[in-house]
């Protein structure tokens, strides 16, 4: 556990079994509450889990003020609804806050945004036309240690993160580094900057550049920067362990266990150090809107390093650390993630008028829940932040 989590759980004054514990008793009847005050938005939060999930928390914010709700279950065999102020890990989302402290060691003078990654980070013999960037943005063409496609269409896997084979390992600690060499062991995709392709990799890296530049783990700066000022108290940085503090929906993962043998488990309890500084961190939809409406309303980062942020890449529409789309009713800027278990979206139009903060718990459905999910940000997108 890192000392950010650790802190977590002395301010909650919980221990890590208590917290386990407490997940099964805080009821979700905020959701009928609210469902009736925007009945549109709770049916749209229904339409979501009829989709294929087991239960998704929906928070809005438009013209008309905010609002929380969920649908769904809590946990398969309950008919209890997920808690509309549940905890849940939100993937790659992640990676906005560590491309938000990076940016600000940026703006401080202690990281060069166009300098190369190997004068932070000499201990892994990295391309010296790799630059920080060039993390934030995917374009180091460094091969994933969670895997990849090669450019002749040759699928070249990384560490178990699917089927029984990553059951038996979900409790399995990976230090940043291991992941980094893992990645560097197989050849690059492509010529550092000379294209895109979204790798964790590199955030994991990201992650590592700000401990050594700051002197402390990445969550620990995470809550120092981000965290402790904004009042981000349901939100932490896990590192090795395996629960989810307080209220939360659980998650499934649903594999194939024999050829045309399905099985469903609950998820809900693993070690998300795989993940690292790329996808690790637990939240809210409470503290990801108060979050995300702190970065893109100019309070974390100044202007010309918030511009920076928000120019995306031609090929994957990606910026540092944020999706930035446009939609029919113009630019919209997003953070999305997954995770076994869990999916994520924080979305925003640029002036902050309209957002919405969705988490999607996984369930027993065989939709294909990849495409589920996209439905549902689209769906959103048309909705809360076009006002369709």
């Amino acid at each position: 556990m890192t000392t950010s989590a650790k802190r977590f759980f002395r301010r909650a004054g919980i221990t890590a079994v208590a917290a386990a514990l407490l997940a099964g008793i805080t009821p979700g009847v905020a959701a009928a509450d609210k469902g009736r005050d925007r009945p549109d938005l709770q049916a749209m939060a229904e339409q979501i889990v009829a989709s294929g999930f087991a239960g998704t928390q929906l928070r809005v914010h438009d013209a008309r003020g905010d609002w929380t709700g969920s649908a769904g279950v809590r946990e398969l065999g309950s008919a209890a609804k997920p808690p509309t102020n549940g905890r849940f890990r939100i993937g790659s989302n992640t990676k906005t806050f560590v491309s938000t402290v990076v940016l600000q060691l940026v703006g401080e003078g202690k990281v060069g945004l166009d300098a190369p990654v190997a004068g932070y980070l000499p201990e892994f013999g990295l391309d010296r036309r790799i630059t920080v960037r060039m993390l934030l943005q995917h374009t180091s063409g460094l091969f994933d240690y969670t895997g990849a496609m090669l450019p002749d269409g040759t699928i070249v896997p990384g560490i178990p993160l699917t089927g029984k084979e990553f059951l038996d390992n979900r409790f399995h600690t990976y230090r940043p580094q291991e992941l980094v060499r893992f990645g560097l062991s197989k050849p690059p995709l492509y010529a550092p900057g000379t294209d895109w392709t979204y790798t964790n990799i590199n955030y994991v890296l990201a992650g590592l550049v700000i401990e050594k530049v700051a002197g402390r783990p990445y969550g620990d700066e995470i809550q120092r920067r981000i965290l402790r000022p904004l009042g981000l108290r349901d939100t932490v940085v896990p590192g090795t362990w395996p629960g989810i503090p307080g209220p939360h929906a659980h998650g499934y993962y649903r594999y194939e266990e024999k050829p045309g043998q399905w099985k469903t488990v609950d998820i809900t309890t693993q070690n998300p150090s795989w993940a690292s500084s790329a996808g690790e961190m637990i939240s809210t939809t409470k503290d990801l809107h108060t979050f995300f409406s702190a970065l893109l309303g100019g309070k974390l980062l100044p202007a010309p390093l918030l511009d920076e942020m928000r120019k995306p890449h031609p090929k994957g529409g990606y910026g540092l650390g944020i999706y930035v789309q446009e939609a029919s009713c113009g630019t919209v800027i997003k953070g999305m993630g997954g995770f076994h278990g869990y999916g994520t979206v924080m979305a925003s139009t640029p002036d902050g008028s309209r957002t919405y903060e969705l988490s999607m718990t996984y369930g027993d459905s065989d939709a294909d829940l990849g495409q589920a999910y996209n439905k549902a940000d689209q769906l959103l997108t048309d909705k809360v932040l076009c006002g369709k």
